[in-house]
């Protein structure tokens, strides 16, 4: 389900050749929501939200994290993943875990591909992390003081490397 349709000014901008997906999985904290919508914004990403929220999407906290931005982002919204899976047969999924053996800098990044992250408290359940093992990634974290690292922070990371090694950081639009 397309939750906002973006506007004809977000359609003329540079042409991606196909948009990177950041999947978020029953998201929790409204400004983590809020500032991955407005990095999918800036970046040219469709974001999904999947499952059940932790908030309402008018809240006024994931409206004010994203700012005057929301016009900008093509945002979904699907009752569960095999949902959005079923919508998209031939799309590669990535799924982010601090359990994943490689990390995101080992990892094969194609246009189009989806980037998917688990709810803030739990992450990914260990099943499906366990059924994708190949396509499990995690950012390195260099002290065991810090368990992980904030979701929007997260997403940011690995949508940059996605977008640096398909060549799509060479110009801003």
């Amino acid at each position: 389900m397309v939750l906002a349709s973006p506007p004809v000014a977000f359609l003329l901008r540079k042409v991606v050749i196909m948009p990177f997906h950041i999947v978020l999985i029953e998201p929790e904290i409204p400004p983590n929501t809020g500032n991955i919508a407005r990095l999918s914004g800036a970046m040219g990403a469709v974001l999904h939200l999947v499952g059940k929220l932790g908030f309402s999407i008018d809240d006024k906290h994931v409206k004010r994290a994203g700012l005057d931005y929301w016009d900008a982002v093509d945002i979904r919204q699907w009752k569960d993943l095999e949902e959005l899976q079923a919508a998209f047969p031939d799309g590669r999924f990535w799924y982010t875990s601090k359990k994943a053996v490689k990390t995101h800098l080992q990892a094969d990044f194609l246009p189009g591909d989806f980037l998917v992250f688990g709810k803030e408290t739990l992450g990914l359940p260990e099943d499906l992390l366990q059924r994708n093992a190949e396509r499990s990634i995690r950012i390195p974290i260099h002290t065991s003081i810090v368990r992980s690292l904030n979701l929007a922070n997260a997403a940011s990371i690995i949508l940059f490397e996605a977008l640096r090694q398909t060549g799509q950081l060479e110009e801003d639009g």
